[in-house]
């Protein structure tokens, strides 16, 4: 049985990676931060009691800025495969908290990849990149763009990506880049522009919200589905060879595209409650993303399956439904 452990696995990608590899009949564990709240609850449906023997998903309180209990998880758990999805990952968070954004995603990944090194096994890494570090680089970006960092989030990103990169060439490790490109789904954190959206429409529809406030409605993504990316991750590491690689759909949306598209879903016009609040842009801002992901699909074998369209209905669908709920439970 092969064994994996996953950082940020509490997370959107990090808890549909773990359902692909318990599918795939791995162990599985993961790196989850202390808190004095439940925070697993993206996880609880496929978590059994660490009392059950025969559970195969596993759970160690840690944290990307302690070396020292990263090093003791890694040695206690001797993975296969490691994922490094923790990070303080929202971009326009990381203009408030650079120094933390930048402990957390940037010297948290070289902390980790330490940790690996000093094991002396022979252990594969996944380290998640991101689409922003193009930044301003013209469209397409793929694996030979050069990167345009445009945030502290960003700048931390290639930070993490070239000490990845380096370790791998200093110490002949097995680390893999994966550059993917924005991912959403029904598990997306509520901050995050699409859920934003589709929670809000959902609660907008049942009554139980007025107004929805944004940013820039013009800024353009390659947006897909996380429950398609999260193969990616797991394809790159089963390669003979590692590499980085560019993940994506090859399509760029705006942002009023995927408001609008959720708007008429549920029978909405945006005109009616959309607001737009200059706090939400980012100080520099990212105008389009498009991926050139040729290389995966020929490599991997690897191509999204979850179109825009789906995806947005999949993600409307199932705001609808939690606002229902919502307004069932105040009666």
């Amino acid at each position: 049985m092969k064994r994996a452990l996953i950082t940020g696995i509490t997370g959107q990608d990090g808890s549909y990676l773990a359902e692909l590899l318990l599918a795939k009949g791995y162990e599985v564990h993961g790196v989850i931060r202390r808190s004095s709240s439940f925070n697993t609850g993206r996880i609880d449906h496929i978590y059994a009691d660490p009392h059950d023997a025969a559970g195969r998903l596993r759970l160690h309180h840690g944290d990307l800025n302690d070396a020292s209990g990263l090093q003791s998880i890694v040695s206690a758990v001797e993975p296969d495969e490691i994922y490094n999805l923790g990070a303080q990952s929202h971009v326009r968070v990381s203009f408030d908290t650079p120094e933390y954004t930048g402990e957390v995603t940037g010297l948290g990944t070289m902390r980790l990849l330490e940790a690996v090194r000093r094991t002396g096994a022979k252990i594969r890494l996944y380290q998640a990149s991101s689409s922003e570090l193009f930044g301003s680089a013209p469209p397409p970006q793929n694996e030979e763009t050069r990167f345009h960092p445009r945030s502290p989030y960003a700048a931390a990103k290639a930070y993490a990506f070239y000490v990845t990169q380096n370790y791998r060439e200093a110490y002949g490790m097995f680390l893999c880049n994966g550059i993917l490109f924005n991912h959403e789904s029904e598990r997306r954190g509520e901050t995050f522009v699409t859920r934003k959206i589709t929670r809000a429409l959902g609660r907008i529809k049942h009554g139980l919200q007025k107004e929805l406030f944004l940013g820039n409605l013009e800024a353009k993504r390659d947006w897909g589905h996380a429950q398609d990316y999260v193969e990616a991750m797991w394809l790159m590491l089963q390669q003979p060879e590692p590499d980085d690689f560019v993940i994506g759909t090859g399509e760029t949306h705006s942002v009023r595209e995927f408001l609008e598209l959720s708007c008429a879903q549920v029978g909405l016009d945006s005109k009616d409650f959309v607001h737009i609040d200059p706090k939400y842009f980012r100080p520099s801002e990212v105008d389009v993303l498009l991926a050139d992901a040729s290389k995966a699909k020929r490599k991997l074998g690897w191509a999204p399956r979850v179109s825009f369209r789906e995806l947005v209905r999949r993600m409307v669908d199932h705001d609808l439904e939690g606002a229902a709920r919502e307004k069932r439970a105040r009666g």
